[in-house]
């Protein structure tokens, strides 16, 4: 049980990011990294008024002592300095302590980006004799050609889907709407599913989900993983294919097709371009790649 300082603190902050309109499941995560600080300065006897750098760089060491990965550390670190601002601006403490702690340097992974021609195996290669063969095909194309995260591919309702304007209404991160072009493949899918698969699978009165588990219940987010591996076995596809992974092709092919940074980054609903700029990254690799395999001087 924390101490009644520390649960203050962390109930402020919570109010806070629902003020704010913080998606449930984010404020889920800042109070687990919250928390495991909290319990952490307690048993220090350190409450959080009496938090200064040199209390967030031991715990830092802790952290790192215990095997977490620079990554996670990174993560626990913005938590802290989002926190400390809420005190701050409620005047609960002076100066965010967090403010001049540096983040580890995490190693920046390229995302795995499949080839047009396995996601055309990938896909192509589901049938659709079955009612659960045609919901995840008509799930995979939309994942891919609306380059949907697993969250927003299982939040997605059946009146989402607007055949006249061809798109799709997405509720992304932090409660924002956006709406993404339904092309001709997944636009087929979806209408072929929804004509012969989710009738059957229909259970309940009221569902709204689009996607429907063989109980009529809205899919999870590990059964959307759970069918991506099951038919990526069958197109024998090396290597682990997840749900963003087809959304980072996604991203990757349009712009190798030309689309901009801009529109990418409207289509994937990041809230800021430098989210976006991975995939630059991803095409400066590939084309070094290419150049140091066919230049004879490379």
């Amino acid at each position: 049980m924390l101490p009644p300082v520390w649960r203050d603190a962390l109930a402020l902050f919570d109010a806070d990011l629902h003020r704010r309109g913080m998606a449930e499941k984010t404020r889920r995560a800042y109070a687990t990294d919250l928390g495991q600080f909290a319990a952490w300065s307690a048993a220090h006897d350190v409450e959080p008024g009496a938090v200064v750098l040199r209390t967030l760089r031991r715990y830092a060491q802790h952290l790192s002592e215990a095997g977490i990965q620079n990554a996670s550390v990174t993560r626990k670190l913005a938590a802290l300095r989002a926190f400390f601002r809420v005190l701050r601006e409620h005047g609960q403490i002076p100066q965010n302590p967090a403010d001049l702690m540096a983040s580890p340097k995490a190693q920046q992974k390229l995302p795995r980006v499949l080839k047009p021609d396995e996601l055309a195996r990938l896909l192509d290669r589901i049938p659709t004799s079955t009612p659960l063969q045609v919901r995840d095909r008509a799930l995979l194309e939309v994942a891919y050609g609306g380059g949907l995260r697993a969250e927003e591919l299982v939040d997605l309702n059946a009146g989402a889907v607007d055949f006249d304007a061809e798109q799709l209404r997405v509720e992304g991160k932090g409660s924002k709407t956006r709406f993404v072009p339904l092309g001709e493949y997944a636009a087929q899918a979806i209408s072929r599913y929804l004509d012969r698969a989710r009738p059957v699978l229909y259970r309940q009165d009221g569902e709204e989900a689009l996607f429907l588990s063989k109980t009529g219940r809205r899919l999870s987010t590990s059964d959307v993983r759970r069918r991506l591996r099951v038919w990526t076995r069958q197109a024998e596809l090396q290597g682990g294919v997840s749900p963003h992974a087809l959304r980072h092709s996604f991203a990757t092919h349009l712009l190798d097709g030309g689309a901009d940074l801009r529109s990418i980054q409207e289509l994937l609903g990041h809230s800021s371009i430098s989210t976006t700029q991975i995939y630059t990254r991803v095409e400066s690799a590939r084309l070094r790649l290419a150049y140091a395999n066919a230049h004879p001087r490379a």
